[in-house]
């Protein structure tokens, strides 16, 4: 019951209301924490994660089989829902859901094709497979005629391996996934193996020897399938050792599409070079009150030499996170909940987490990066000197309040079931701040401009190295090149932010995702604030508490968008 109670009271002191045309946000409406598709989503969330539990080998036909009649299962019943009588969010979840479900068994096809190609690879392990079937519900096994099959299975795996050895290379995405099957494989014998071995005396007795035999040669064979793929379908090897994976034009615009960005590569790539020229306006600008004249690298180098005393970053940046929240607070830009401003944390970052991140990260934790031990000399003044005050203060708001952490605070208490996280509103959302900062004076010095517009370029590089990477036009060195000749990094720091992009796990359109996100709540702020339809902070409030989605879903919700099922994206939101 008191439970029941502090979730009342905490909707209550949270409900907000906006002008036409946004919908109403009531601590009385139904659907303020939820929509009429929620429950279908909520249910869909845990069968996918009880299917995951119990179909635990990857790769195999049978999972793979399962989810996708999952997946097919949920679109009929979500296609049941009326969807006219819908509220805008509830077409926005309904829209999304489709999205997912339909991405979802995409993904699942293309698994499909990629086993069929490789079966002569792995057909051995068909009876592994039944085999692992057999143990999830107990069935008592003839031991000794197991160790004869296991053995038997041990036999067409050395000829598989045999004549493998004697092929060619294969395409990397065969070899990866080739690579994966047999580990899936290993998984399903070892959850044999232990479930059986000291409980049943005769497996106990007659399998550790076939067992070990054969787990052992899946252990090569699979390192002999992943020594077989060919890096040169993948990228070409540089100075730069940093092997990626572009992916091209097709599947750039596929993945755009997917993202609601209804703009090419190539448009983005212009894009991001006139917002470059902007900033070299800006930066020269700045250099001449700094007295560098048009030499605007002589006025960033000062800005780098700023560095503080090694051991005094935290508390340099605990300073500037105090006046970037003041800002806030004193223009009234967004509600900041007391436990957001109380709970985060912060720890410092290790010398080899810093060969990927060279500056400092946010969230709920705020990973300081800065010299420390097992770092040489060079390495050190450049850690300094990319972490400079000016450089932090123009992102402590962008990793903290009001970006990352209080993105995170919010969406773990507003609409959590939407799982729709795209790296457009993330970083988007984050970036975004950066622009309204600056238009608001929040910098209050060239330096301070200088530093906003270093970031502002590493932006726009972002684009434009990222999507000429995926393109196949830059190798990973121009790239490093690129950020050192046309932003002024450090070669270190350019160095770890090409090898993140292209190695680090993310996404091929996470690097372009920051600065395109940016523009879109940039343009939906003209569309609403600028024409006097809310404030700032009923607006940022709004964005926050509906929940990480694509920003045109975003918009939609806010200014009660005419939506229909089969929605195709078609906002323009750039224009300078």
């Amino acid at each position: 019951m008191i439970r029941i109670l502090h979730s009342f009271c905490l909707v209550a002191l949270i409900a907000f209301s906006v002008n036409a045309p946004a919908q109403s946000r009531k601590s009385t409406d139904t659907y303020y924490q939820t929509s009429e598709v929620q429950p279908l989503m909520a249910q869909y969330e845990a069968d996918r994660g009880s299917l995951n539990r119990f179909y635990l080998i990857l790769n195999s036909p049978e999972r793979r089989e399962r989810f996708k009649k999952n997946c097919q299962d949920y679109l009929k019943q979500l296609q049941q829902l009326d969807f006219d009588k819908m509220k805008t969010g509830s077409k926005v979840d309904y829209i999304l859901f489709k999205r997912q479900l339909d991405n979802e068994i995409r993904i699942l096809d293309q698994e499909a094709t990629e086993y069929t190609a490789i079966y002569k690879y792995v057909s051995f392990g068909d009876p592994i497979y039944q085999l692992e079937k057999l143990r999830r519900r107990g069935t008592t096994l003839n031991s000794e005629e197991l160790a004869g099959k296991l053995m038997a299975v041990r036999n067409l795996l050395q000829t598989a391996s045999n004549n493998l050895s004697k092929e060619g290379l294969m395409d990397m995405p065969l070899s990866i996934r080739a690579e994966g099957t047999v580990r899936g494989l290993q998984t399903a014998l070892k959850s044999v193996y232990d479930f059986y071995y000291g409980y049943d005396p005769k497996f106990t007795r007659w399998i550790p020897t076939p067992y070990k035999s054969l787990d052992s040669l899946l252990s090569v064979y699979a390192n002999l399938i992943k020594s077989k793929g060919n890096k040169s379908t993948l990228q070409k090897e540089d100075a730069s050792g940093i092997v990626g994976n572009p992916i091209g034009k097709d599947e750039l615009i596929r993945q755009l599409k997917y993202e609601m960005i209804p703009y090419t590569p190539d448009e983005l790539i212009d894009i991001a070079n006139k917002e470059f020229a902007w900033c070299d306006a800006e930066m020269l600008k700045a250099s001449r009150e700094m007295g560098f004249g048009d030499n605007w690298k002589a006025a960033l180098e000062k800005v780098k030499n700023s560095y503080v005393p090694e051991g005094e970053q935290p508390e340099m940046i605990m300073g500037l996170y105090n006046q970037s929240v003041d800002f806030l607070k004193k223009n009234d830009l967004v509600t900041i909940p007391p436990l957001a401003e109380e709970t985060w944390r912060m720890n410092m970052m290790s010398a080899r987490q810093q060969l990927v991140s060279p500056f400092f990260l946010g969230g709920e934790t705020l990973l300081v990066s800065y010299p420390t031990f097992g770092m040489d000399s060079a390495a050190r003044m450049m850690s300094m000197r990319g972490n400079n005050p000016h450089f932090s203060r123009a992102t402590v708001h962008h990793e903290l309040i009001a970006g990352h952490h209080l993105q995170g605070f919010m969406n773990n208490r507003f609409k959590s079931y939407r799982h729709y996280n795209t790296p457009f509103w993330t970083e988007g959302w984050s970036l975004y701040w950066e622009f309204i900062l600056w238009d608001m004076k929040f910098p209050r010095s060239p330096e301070d401009r200088v530093g906003m517009l270093f970031w502002r370029m590493h932006r726009c590089a972002r684009i434009i190295f990222s999507l000429n990477y995926h393109l196949g036009n830059w190798l990973p060195q121009q790239c490093i090149d690129f950020l050192v000749d046309r932003v002024g990094h450090e070669r270190a720091n350019a160095e770890g932010e090409v090898r993140r992009s292209f190695t680090g796990g993310y996404g091929p359109l996470y690097q372009l995702a920051y600065m395109t996100g940016a523009f879109q709540f940039y343009a939906l702020k003209k569309e609403v604030v600028d024409k006097g339809k809310m404030s700032y902070k009923q607006f940022h409030d709004a964005i926050l508490r509906e929940n990480n989605m694509p920003v045109e879903m975003v918009r939609a919700i806010i200014t009660n968008q005419p939506l229909t099922r089969d929605f195709k994206t078609s906002w323009r939101f750039y224009a300078k």
